[in-house]
C-alpha cells in the first residue's frame, strides 16, 4: 500500500502537467475557431475539415508515455519489494533457528545485556526494520570515561546532573558495573549470608542492607543504544581496556581493536596492587597461591580460600592488610584457620599512627585471633612440600597455604606514553592542574591523579572519598564549571564494627603529633555512628558538608586524664611547622567538617587540648 502511494506521488506531477497542457490547447482552439474543442476527435474523412487535430495528438502521446512509464515503475517496485520481503523472511527464519549466544559474563553485571532484555520487542510487534538492524557499539562518545571505578561513576553522575541530555560512555577493564571497594575488606566479611559472594549484598554497621554496586543494571543504557537514546544516558563497556590514546585525534583504541572518538575524556584508571619482588621471582606455584587484593574477583577467591585452606599469611600492616587480618581473624576460630600478619613496621598502621596508638592497634588485632609478626622483612619465598615458605631477614620462617600481598598501590599510568601526558616523578600519577586537567579536553580523577593542594602542596590520594570528590569535580569541570580542587577529602578504616577512625590531611607518623583522648562509651564505635547517621559509607554523607559552615556548640569541660593505655576515643593532631596539617579522629565520628575547617584555616594553636574540645570528645 505504501509503495503504491509512493508510485502515485511520482506519477501525479506528470498527470497534472498533461491536464494543464490539454486545457491550454483547448483555449487556443476556442480563440482560433470560436467553437468548443473536441477532446475526443470525431471520425471524418481525410478530406474533411481540420481543427485542433495536432494538439490532441500531442495530448495522447504525453498521456500514453506517462502511463507506460508509470506501469514500468510500478512493476519494478513490486518486483523489488517481493525480493526484499523474501530476503527478510529468510533472515528472520535463519536467525530464530540459531541458539542464543551466551554472554561472556553474568547478565547482572552487563548493562548491555540487561538493556537488550528489556528493549527487545516481541516477535509479534517487532517492526521489520528493527529486526534487520545489527547491534552496533558506539564509535563516538561526547563524554568518554576511562575506568569503571568510583571516580568514573561520580563523574558520570555529575555530568548528567549538569547536562541532563549528556551521553556518557564508561570503558572498564573489569567485567562488573561500577561498584564501591571499601566493603570488599570491611562489611562483606562480616555477613552471615553464605551466598554473599554471589549476591554481593551486605549489612552495613547500622544494620541496613545494600548492594556493593552503585546502581542496578537498569540504571544504565546499552552501549548499542547510547547514540540513539532520546535523552542520553550512561553506558558501560565492560571487559575492555583502553590500550592507546590519540590526544590529537581525540580517539582511543580498545583491547579488541575498536576505536572510539570523544569530545571530552576523563582518565580514572585507578591503581594496580603492588607485589613483592621476592614473590614475583618465586615462580608460578607461589604466584598461584598469592592474592593481590583489589577487585570483586579477589574477594571471592580469598573468601573461598579461607573456607578451604588451613592457613593464610597477610603481608602488609597498612589499612588493607589490617582490615583483612581482623576480618579473617574473627572467623578463624569457627573455620579452624590460622591467620598470620607480618610487616616491617613496629605495629599495625605504623606509617600512619603514632607509635603508642599503633601498638594499641596491634594488640587489638591480636585479640581478633591473628598472629602478628612485627619488624618482619621478607627475604625469600619458596614453594616446598605443598606449602609456601616465607623466610624473614632475621631468620624466622613461616609456612602457609596462601599469601595475601597488601603492600600498596601503583597508579595505573600506562596511557601516559601514547597520550604524551606528564607523570609526577615524586608521587606518581598523572600530573594535573587545580581543575584536574591534564589537557584542554582531558581530565584525571581518583587514585591516578596527582593534584596541587592549595593548603598542603602537591599530593596523590588513594582513598574512596577522594575518588568521590575528585570524580564529581572533574565531571563538573567537563561541563564547563571551571572549579578548582580545594576540598580536603577524608578516609576511614574500621577494624571490625567496634574500632574505627576517620582521618583527613597529611597523616604521617614521622610528623610530630599531639593526641587528646577520653574514655569511650557504647556509642563511640563505627556501628553506633552509622546507626545514628543512617549511612554505611560515611564519606557519602560527610563530603557534602561545607568546611566553612561548621557550627560548634559549647564544649564540654575537660575531665580528669584517663589512664595512659586507655585510647577509647580521641583526636590526634599532626603538625608541620607548628601548623595542623592532618587529623585522626579515633572512634570519634560525624565531626569531619570541624577537622576540615581547622586544616583550611592553617593557624598555629598554642593549646591543642582546647582545640580538641571542639570535637566534644569528653561528652558522655
Amino acid at each position: 500500500m505504501f509503495k503504491c502511494k509512493a508510485a502515485w506521488n511520482k506519477l501525479a506531477p506528470l498527470a497534472r502537467a498533461s491536464s494543464t497542457l490539454c486545457r491550454q490547447a483547448g483555449k487556443r482552439a476556442v480563440l482560433r475557431h470560436e467553437r468548443t474543442p473536441q477532446f475526443v476527435q470525431p471520425a471524418h474523412m481525410s478530406s474533411g475539415p481540420s481543427g485542433g487535430g495536432g494538439e490532441n495528438t500531442l495530448y495522447f502521446v504525453l498521456v500514453g508515455a506517462t502511463c507506460l512509464a508509470g506501469g514500468a515503475y510500478a512493476y519494478s517496485t513490486l518486483v523489488g519489494d517481493r525480493e526484499r520481503y523474501q530476503q527478510r523472511i529468510t533472515e528472520i527464519e535463519s536467525r530464530s533457528s540459531k541458539p542464543a549466544a551466551e554472554p561472556s559474563t553474568p547478565a547482572k553485571t552487563q548493562p548491555e545485556t540487561a538493556a537488550q532484555a528489556v528493549s527487545e520487542p516481541t516477535e509479534a510487534s517487532e517492526p521489520a526494520s528493527a529486526a534487520a538492524s545489527p547491534a552496533v557499539e558506539p564509535t563516538h562518545a561526547p563524554y568518554l570515561l576511562i575506568g569503571g571505578g568510583t571516580a568514573s561513576f561520580a563523574a558520570a553522575r555529575s555530568i548528567r546532573a549538569r547536562d541532563p541530555g549528556a551521553r556518557v560512555l564508561i570503558v572498564t577493564e573489569e567485567d562488573d558495573l561500577p561498584y564501591m571497594r571499601p566493603p570488599l575488606s570491611k562489611e562483606l566479611w562480616f555477613s552471615d549470608d553464605p551466598t554473599v559472594t554471589e549476591t554481593l549484598r551486605f549489612k552495613q554497621w547500622n544494620g541496613k542492607e545494600r548492594s556493593i554496586y552503585f546502581q542496578p543494571p537498569s540504571f544504565y543504557v546499552s552501549p548499542t543504544e547510547l547514540e540513539s537514546v532520546e535523552n542520553g544516558g550512561v553506558a558501560v563497556l565492560t571487559g575492555r581496556k583502553v590500550m592507546h590514546m590519540d590526544v590529537r585525534g581525540n580517539k582511543v583504541k580498545l583491547s579488541d581493536g575498536t576505536e572510539i572518538s570523544y569530545d571530552k575524556c576523563l582518565i580514572a584508571t585507578g591503581g594496580i596492587p603492588r607485589n613483592l619482588q621476592v614473590i614475583e621471582r618465586a615462580g608460578d606455584e607461589v604466584m598461584k597461591r598469592t592474592t593481590l587484593f583489589r577487585k570483586i574477583e579477589d574477594f571471592k577467591a580469598l573468601e573461598k580460600v579461607s573456607r578451604e585452606l588451613k592457613s593464610i599469611t597477610i603481608i602488609g600492616g597498612g589499612f588493607l592488610g589490617s582490615e583483612l587480618a581482623c576480618a579473617l581473624g574473627r572467623r578463624s576460630a569457627d573455620l579452624g584457620l590460622e591467620v598470620v600478619q607480618m610487616f616491617p613496621e613496629k605495629g599495625n598502621m605504623g606509617k600512619v599512627l603514632p607509635e603508642y596508638l599503633s601498638n594499641w592497634t596491634t594488640d587489638k588485632v591480636k585479640k581478633e585471633g591473628v598472629k602478628v609478626l612485627t619488624e618482619a622483612v621478607v627475604k625469600n619465598v619458596t614453594y616446598k612440600e605443598g606449602k609456601v615458605e616465607i623466610k624473614l631477614k632475621d631468620g624466622r620462617v613461616v609456612k602457609t597455604d596462601h599469601v595475601v600481598a597488601a603492600v600498596g598501590l601503583e597508579p595505573s599510568v600506562e596511557l601516559a606514553k601514547s597520550a604524551g601526558l606528564e607523570i609526577d616523578s615524586d608521587f606518581g600519577g598523572f600530573r594535573v592542574n587545580a581543575e584536574l586537567q591534564a589537557r584542554s579536553n582531558i581530565w584525571v580523577a581518583g587514585d591516578a591523579a596527582c593534584f596541587y593542594d592549595i593548603k598542603l602542596g602537591r599530593r596523590r590520594v588513594e582513598h574512596h572519598d577522594h575518588a568521590v570528590v575528585s570524580g564529581r569535580l572533574a565531571g563538573e569541570n567537563m561541563t564547563g564549571a571551571r572549579k578548582p580542587y580545594w576540598h580536603q577529602s577524608m578516609f576511614w578504616s574500621d577494624l571490625g564494627p567496634d574500632v574505627g577512625y576517620e582521618a583527613i590531611g597529611i597523616v604521617d607518623s614521622s610528623l610530630p603529633t599531639v593526641g587528646v583522648f577520653a574514655k569511650a562509651t557504647a556509642k563511640d564505635t563505627p556501628k553506633a555512628a552509622t546507626e545514628q547517621s543512617g549511612t554505611g559509607i560515611r564519606s557519602e554523607s560527610e563530603t557534602e558538608a561545607v568546611a566553612g559552615s561548621v557550627a560548634v556548640g559549647k564544649a564540654a569541660p575537660t575531665p580528669p586524664p584517663q589512664q595512659k593505655e586507655d585510647y577509647g576515643k580521641g583526636v590526634i593532631f599532626y603538625l608541620r611547622d607548628k601548623v595542623v596539617v592532618g587529623i585522626v579522629l579515633w572512634n570519634v565520628f560525624n565531626r569531619m567538617p570541624i577537622a576540615r575547617k581547622i586544616i583550611k584555616d592553617g593557624e598555629e594553636h598554642a593549646d591543642l587540648n582546647e582545640v580538641a574540645k571542639l570535637f566534644n570528645i569528653h561528652e558522655e
